[in-house]
């Protein structure tokens, strides 16, 4: 171990450490006196063994594709949203009781600058009487292979919507 100022050798068994302007260095008797020495940090009363473990700990979960979602929000949530809440005549505020939601989650999901979780999403579905969730098909990506070079390309697996 060498001094990380002058590069003299530094006893490894007992370093000093001096904190110099700011900066905690390994450093030989002399450089220690350009700063303040500081006690070596202290040692550990106990060491955790890595093989046992805690039993507050929660074991981990292994996620399977059962664990994906199986719905999705449709691409345009926010339009349906606004035009169903005007359709019976609702200002936002009527809406954000019904569902227990503030009059600005209301008016960011509305806008677009926001997509309601899950649990939002079905709370509208109701209060609304409308669908915004939609089933996610499983796909098989061999159906899709090209023809011409024989492998997938991600034009050939997209859906384009065309408006």
């Amino acid at each position: 171990m060498e001094c990380e100022i002058c590069g003299k050798p530094v006893p490894e068994h007992n370093p000093i450490r001096a904190k110099i302007e700011g900066s905690v260095m390994v450093v030989c008797k002399e450089c220690s006196k350009l700063g303040k020495i500081q006690k070596a940090p202290p040692k550990p009363k106990f060491v955790q063994q890595k093989n046992k473990q805690r039993k507050n700990s929660s074991p981990k979960r292994n996620y399977s594709r059962n664990d994906e979602p199986s719905e999705e929000l449709i691409e345009d949530f926010d339009i349906k949203i606004r035009r169903a809440r005007e359709s019976r005549d609702w200002s936002r505020e009527d809406l954000g009781k019904k569902i227990n939601e503030r009059v600005s989650v209301i008016t960011r999901i509305e806008t677009g600058k926001m997509t309601p979780d899950i649990k939002l999403t079905k709370k509208l579905e109701k209060a609304l009487d409308i669908k915004l969730l939609e089933e996610i098909n499983n796909v098989d990506l061999n159906q899709f292979v090209n023809s011409s070079s024989g492998e997938r390309t991600l034009g050939n697996i997209m859906k384009i919507k065309r408006k």
